[in-house]
């Protein structure tokens, strides 16, 4: 029985290490097959679809994960194969090249850190990773070019991951010269973040962010990929880049729509004038600074503060003016002044209902002229609804003040001419 097991055993350790001998075989013509085909990878295209295919998945057996030999095989043959498709499309005059394996960068450089697992020291690997490190470049820019952020993503990470292995192995990288590993965290980042990858930015970004980039893009990713979780760390992520970069139109919009979230209408207005000396055609801020000191006004009316409440109110309509000076078809400005006018009649109803109940002479006095100030406003915001209408015949709310209005200054045909087009797009109320 005794030698039986050892003979068993013996049989058993021969068939495995002809198994592992097989793999490295197929391994072998695998790789053998893409550095034949790979000068006319076009024509080639399905003998090295299939062998490419053929390698990845050999990638994932044991065998040749412990095989440094197969593994600086393979990377060599797809490294052949990413330079020769690299050449192809670059001297393409038609610029219609497609790559025929569009991974095939990353996949050699996915086998070469996997020798580097094995043995860091082999002679081959050094070249091999710095041929890698620069076809990963090429095909990240190539990417980036086409807007598959998706592949570029992954060529400008590998690059980067390629040149922390050539360092820990002492050896040149191209990134070590002046600014391009900043630049490659700075394209890997952006890629990812456009691919809305935005976990797989942040990393890239937050590096970016403790390097004191320069780069507005920064920290306006960060700030958008921060705020939903924490709105207090993304602000700080955004303070920061205002401060390196307090002309930058971009993040002061971010900035804006940041307090435009939270309210705080008052932190608002010095930012909004901001705005508006720096893109002083952009009527859009003059629209927005307006809202602010339109909803000051409302606020400051509601705590009974009036002359607070005035100010903002000739301030709001003071801003919505100079849109219409700008763009007298602005719809935005043109129904803000209408519903300016609005919203202050219809604060004198509360008033008008409690003087109606005074049946003194000097109580309907005071509900005349009451009544007679509010018509008067009522008066002064129909033709900027009107005018509204007539640039959007179907805004809602434009319909519903002009029925309202019509009907408060007793022109009853017309307000039910309006509430008959509100019924047409469905709405009753």
């Amino acid at each position: 029985m005794k030698n039986l097991f050892i003979l068993l055993f013996a049989f058993s350790f021969s068939v495995t290490g002809l198994m592992a001998q097989d793999l490295e075989k197929d391994m072998k013509n695998a790789a053998k097959t893409v550095s034949k085909k790979s000068t006319d990878a076009i024509a080639n295209s399905s003998e090295i679809l299939d062998a490419v295919n053929q390698i990845d998945k050999l990638m994932d057996e044991p065998t040749i994960q412990a095989s440094k030999k197969a593994l600086i095989t393979a990377a060599e043959a797809l490294n052949q194969l990413a330079n020769e498709e690299f050449k192809a499309k670059t001297i393409d005059a038609t610029g219609q090249y497609q790559l025929v394996v569009p991974n095939s960068a990353v996949l050699a450089f996915e086998a070469f850190a996997a020798a580097a697992k094995i043995d860091m020291k082999d002679k081959d690997l050094k070249y091999g990773l710095q041929d890698s490190e620069n076809l990963l470049n090429n095909y990240a820019i190539f990417a980036y070019q086409e807007q598959d952020y998706g592949k570029a993503y992954q060529n400008f990470a590998a690059s980067i991951e390629a040149h922390d292995l050539l360092k820990s192995m002492g050896q040149d990288s191209r990134l070590q010269e002046g600014s391009l590993l900043a630049d490659q965290y700075f394209f890997t980042a952006v890629s990812a973040y456009y691919d809305n990858q935005f976990e797989l930015a942040k990393p890239y970004l937050l590096k970016l962010y403790n390097d004191d980039s320069s780069e507005a893009f920064v920290y306006d990713a960060l700030y958008n990929v921060t705020a939903e979780a924490d709105l207090d760390q993304a602000l700080i992520y955004l303070s920061k880049g205002r401060e390196m970069n307090p002309d930058d139109t971009g993040l002061l919009f971010t900035e804006i729509n940041h307090y435009l979230k939270l309210g705080e209408l008052d932190v608002l207005i010095d930012k909004l004038k901001s705005a508006i000396e720096k893109e002083p055609d952009n009527i859009s801020v003059y629209t927005t600074l307006g809202s602010v000191y339109d909803q000051l006004h409302q606020n400051a009316y509601s705590e009974g503060d009036t002359e607070k409440a005035t100010e903002y109110y000739d301030n709001a309509y003071s801003w919505y003016s100079q849109v219409l000076d700008r763009d007298a078809d602005n719809f935005d400005a043109t129904y803000s002044i209408g519903a300016l006018y609005y919203n202050k009649a219809a604060s004198f109803v509360d008033k008008l209902n409690e003087l109606a109940t005074d049946l003194s002479p000097a109580g309907m006095k005071a509900y005349d002229e009451t009544k007679a100030e509010m018509d008067a406003l009522f008066k002064e915001a129909l033709p900027y609804f009107e005018k509204a209408d007539k640039i959007n015949s179907e805004d809602r709310n434009t319909l519903i003040a002009l029925r309202e209005i019509y009907a408060r200054l007793n022109m009853l045909d017309k307000s039910e001419k309006f509430k008959a087009r509100l019924e047409a797009l469905g709405i009753t109320n």
